[in-house]
């Protein structure tokens, strides 16, 4: 899949504050991409830059091959959702899906055409006449979605726009969003802070903290195989775990020697454990396992959450099993479903800057934006 969009050494400050500090990225024709974060990191600001709503302070946006940083946003092959619609009350669903075409002088014949396509392809078929005053959240979603796609942009830029509606209509459109992209064959860079949006929508996610990215890849690396404590705390939930290296393929924490799938640390050598909440099995005690003491019991629909004591430590568990308050229980953890991370700063900044150079070389990225 040939990348689309560079962004190189890309840093925005404000007076003393710097919001996004030397970014490289690079996003991929016809890939959905999110930006993830908490409030604050910097993905609004990265989005607003590639739109050419913001001028990056150092850096540069490369754009099939060339720098787009002189072309304001109506030149750039870029449209934008925000949170925020901004629909016109004054004009109907089509009228508000027509506007960017009529500025752009569309015939007519084109214009009725390419809107009734929109209103069909975002599922508002007879709407066209309705006022915008008169729909849904949703609806009006829709609309705005339809607005951007209509000027058959190559990238469109999503601002977190579905935050205004509901649970269960979230999480509809997150389906019928990622269903769009599919048949529309374009590429989506999407902003929000929820994980499950983030997980459920995405081909490549990009965490950021602070104004840096913090690791990126497919949902199920990010997930599974988190770079650090951020990541491994900000996606899903986690135990993190003070451990040592015994050598390759053993780990030492909660006073216990496990078996594991991780090599090439040092011997002896000071390591974050990750486990998940769902990979901690409960089972008998045994003398020669964990053993902790169930505090506090929560159902959670699906599954039941427990914290439990047990080796110096308080553990999340998450099972379908119930062990009631007070109970012994015995917790056992499979050699694949533990994830050691190393500690240092350096270490992890040289895996998440070369993580996703290597896709294409570093030597061809780095020449990419030098140009």
């Amino acid at each position: 899949m040939d990348h689309l969009i560079d962004l190189c050494g890309v840093e925005k400050v404000y007076g003393q504050t710097t919001v996004l500090n030397r970014i490289n990225l690079f996003i991929r024709k016809n890939e959905f991409l999110t930006l993830l974060g908490p409030s604050g990191c910097g993905k609004t600001t990265t989005l607003r830059i590639i739109g050419g709503f913001e001028y990056p302070t150092r850096g540069d946006i490369i754009f099939g091959g060339k720098s787009i940083l002189k072309l304001p946003p109506h030149k750039r092959k870029v449209n934008t959702v925000f949170q925020k619609y901004a629909l016109f009350p004054n004009m109907n669903v089509a009228e508000n899906i027509a506007f960017g075409l009529k500025i752009k002088k569309v015939p007519g014949s084109e214009i009725s055409w390419k809107v009734a396509a929109m209103l069909k392809l975002v599922n508002l078929d007879g709407y066209g006449k309705r006022s915008v005053s008169m729909l849904s959240g949703g609806q009006q979603q829709r609309v705005a979605i339809a607005r951007a796609l209509v000027n058959e942009p190559e990238v469109l830029l999503l601002d977190e726009p579905l935050g205004a509606l509901d649970l269960k209509l979230r999480k509809e459109m997150q389906i019928e969003l990622k269903n769009m992209q599919k048949e529309l064959g374009i590429t989506f860079i999407y902003v929000t802070h929820d994980q499950e949006e983030a997980l459920t929508m995405s081909d490549t996610i990009a965490v950021m903290n602070n104004g840096e990215l913090q690791q990126i890849g497919t949902p199920e690396d990010i997930y599974n195989e988190p770079k650090n404590r951020f990541v491994a705390n900000f996606i899903g939930e986690s135990n993190i775990l003070d451990g040592v290296m015994d050598r390759d393929y053993c780990v030492s924490f909660a006073g216990k020697h496990f078996a594991c799938v991780d090599k090439g640390f040092g011997t002896g050598e000071a390591v974050d454990v990750v486990i998940r909440p769902e990979d901690v099995a409960l089972v008998q005690p045994s003398d020669d396992g964990l053993i902790g003491v169930v505090k506090d019991v929560t159902f959670k629909g699906v599954h039941y959450e427990m914290l439990i004591e047990g080796g110096g430590l308080t553990w999340k568990v998450q099972s379908t099993v119930m062990s009631p308050e007070g109970s012994s229980v015995g917790m056992a953890i499979a050699p694949d479903l533990i994830h050691v991370m190393r500690r240092t700063s350096t270490q992890r900044r040289k895996a998440v800057a070369g993580e996703r150079k290597l896709d294409l070389g570093i030597g061809v990225y780095s020449a990419i934006c030098a140009e």
